[in-house]
């Protein structure tokens, strides 16, 4: 595989040499399950904060029907996978909100691969693929209790910024131009 500054599917677009990052349906099984992971670690830590308990199977189940990532798709989107020396570690996705503004969803590592690099991997591929999408500024919200992420996105230029939206669950809003 050759570096590109893209992650088409099957190529490189990653931030070290131990992490692979390509394009992938989000419909497609592999990218269905990292999503339910991704899904039960956020509801879990927000359980246990609020409740000091797991999240059910059926919370996850309606949450993966209420908030779908079917719009991490082509032509609007792209969702991505991480591979961390050849094992599947992680995934993020970017959607174009309008002409100008993309919005980063679904970012995760698995936990046995955090503090590794896979984060800035993610990012610097999601980045390249809202830059191909026509975007020229990326968009997240996310929790107050998500101090990890939040560490990342600041390490990465993403500042806080006025809320954009009036999700049940967003409670920090950021933004990065794009160079």
């Amino acid at each position: 595989m050759t570096s590109t500054p893209h992650a088409r599917a099957g190529e490189r677009a990653d931030a070290s040499p131990a992490w692979t990052v390509v394009a992938r349906p989000v419909d497609d099984p592999v990218s269905a399950m990292l999503l339910r992971e991704y899904l039960v670690d956020v509801a879990d830590r927000y359980y246990q904060l609020h409740e000091a308990r797991n999240s059910t199977p059926e919370e996850i189940e309606q949450a993966l029907a209420e908030m779908p990532s079917d719009d991490l798709a082509p032509p609007q989107g792209v969702f991505l996978l991480a591979h961390h020396e050849g094992e599947l570690a992680g995934c993020a996705g970017v959607r174009l909100v309008d002409a100008r503004t993309a919005e980063l969803k679904r970012v995760y590592v698995r936990p046995a691969k955090r503090g590794l690099g896979g984060g800035a991997a993610l990012l610097a591929a999601v980045e390249a693929a809202a830059g191909e999408l026509g975007a020229g500024r990326i968009v997240l919200d996310t929790r107050l209790d998500l101090v990890e992420a939040r560490g990342l996105y600041a390490h990465h230029g993403y500042r806080e910024v006025p809320a954009f939206t009036d999700g049940p669950y967003a409670e920090v809003w950021m933004a990065k131009e794009l160079g």
